[in-house]
């Protein structure tokens, strides 16, 4: 991929930009703005340098149709306040004439690009409008780099394209994961769904020294060994591959589970014994990994030196059962302090997870994208990606 830093010559250029402003809007308000300010030093970078920036995003899914609830009103707000400048919404019925009129730095964002009904499927002539409307395109945002959308492959295909800061950021440190990490690596693989996870730990099997796993993935494999796991929360359309990959030598297996029910009231530590037996009853569930299972991951933990984390453990919404995902952000925290440790945690959940109960700040690469970091860790090509080689 080229990268938009080695443009020399930015002033006076027109720059569409690709970024995920997708953030949860409460009342007309941005209550998360981590996504914004991970775009701000590509967005930074191309005003600074005099170039006329005009961002692209999506919000929600509004299935190609004008949503009042879903306009970028809130995001423009919050993103001005973070580069301490105006930053318009504009909307597709004016943008030609606003874009016209801009001056050289200035940002503004066009309205949510999914009201549009040729997004989605890169269909009609949107991608070709909107090119007609810049020197050069940037995609920066990673989260969406999986998408064959028309703002995220197809603008690609008529002006010279580059990676923004973000992505290029996103793509080596997943790079440094998949190809000659530094040893050991253990990947941490937990998280509801268990199908999202099979192709994921398919492809860093042969990469890895160990996969320590939890949540839905860990619960199809004990459901796949014959266990008694009650209501557990299980995928049984990928049991035999769950069980398949949970044989590996490499993948380590909870040796306790915490069982009960969603509300918390009741719950109990169960051993698992060599011997498959009823782990829970009818009425209780498999929500965490228990006290033993966390002392063997974090013994596996303070050992690597590349760390990949993605998925909580267990139903950590839920006390008690947010602990051992909680004592696990913890140690992969202070394990990324060390000078020879690279770390990468990614997924919405699992960096809200790192936020709630540990310093991100020491870890290497909070990676803004689930999807996307799920499809590049299986091994995919990312058609955004793809687009800009």
């Amino acid at each position: 991929m080229k990268s938009i830093s080695s443009v020399r010559n930015l002033k006076g250029k027109k720059v569409l930009v690709r970024v995920d402003f997708n953030v949860p809007v409460i009342k007309g308000k941005v209550e998360d703005v981590s996504r914004l300010k991970a775009s701000v030093p590509t967005i930074t970078h191309l005003s600074k340098k005099g170039a006329k920036v005009i961002l692209i995003s999506h919000l929600g899914r509004p299935d190609g149709k004008a949503v009042t609830s879903l306009k970028l009103d809130p995001v423009a707000k919050a993103l001005s306040k973070l580069l301490k400048k105006t930053v318009k919404k504009i909307d597709f019925k004016t943008m030609e004439k606003d874009i016209a009129k801009m001056r050289a730095g200035q940002v503004v964002l066009l309205e949510n690009i999914r009201f549009h009904k040729d997004e989605s499927k890169n269909t009609g002539t949107l991608a070709k409008d909107l090119a007609e409307l810049a020197d050069m395109y940037v995609l920066d945002g990673f989260a969406v780099a999986h998408r064959a959308s028309a703002s995220v492959v197809g603008i690609a295909e008529h002006v010279p394209s580059y990676a923004g800061l973000l992505l290029e950021k996103e793509i080596k440190g997943l790079d440094k994961v998949l190809k000659k990490p530094k040893k050991p690596v253990v990947a941490i693989i937990g998280g509801a769904k268990a199908e999202t996870k099979i192709p994921v730990i398919k492809n860093l099997l042969p990469k890895v020294d160990t996969i320590l796993i939890g949540g839905g993935i860990l619960n199809t494999y004990l459901y796949a060994k014959g266990y008694g796991v009650g209501s557990s929360l299980v995928d049984s359309g990928v049991a035999a591959q769950a069980l398949q990959y949970g044989k590996s030598k490499k993948v380590i297996k909870a040796v306790d589970v915490v069982v009960g029910d969603m509300k918390g009231k009741q719950y109990r530590v169960v051993p698992i014994k060599k011997t498959k037996h009823e782990i829970c009853n009818a009425e209780e569930m498999i929500l965490d990994v228990g006290p033993e299972t966390v002392q063997l991951y974090a013994e596996y933990l303070e050992k690597a030196k590349t760390l990949v984390w993605n998925g909580a453990l267990g139903y950590f919404e839920q006390a008690p059962y947010h602990i051992a995902t909680a004592a696990v952000a913890g140690v992969v925290a202070e394990q990324c302090k060390k000078k020879n440790v690279f770390g990468v945690i990614g997924g919405g959940e699992t960096v809200q997870v790192a936020e709630l109960f540990a310093e991100t700040k020491s870890i290497d690469l909070v990676s803004t994208g689930g999807g996307a970091m799920l499809e590049y860790l299986s091994g995919d090509i990312l058609p955004g990606v793809a687009a800009l080689k």
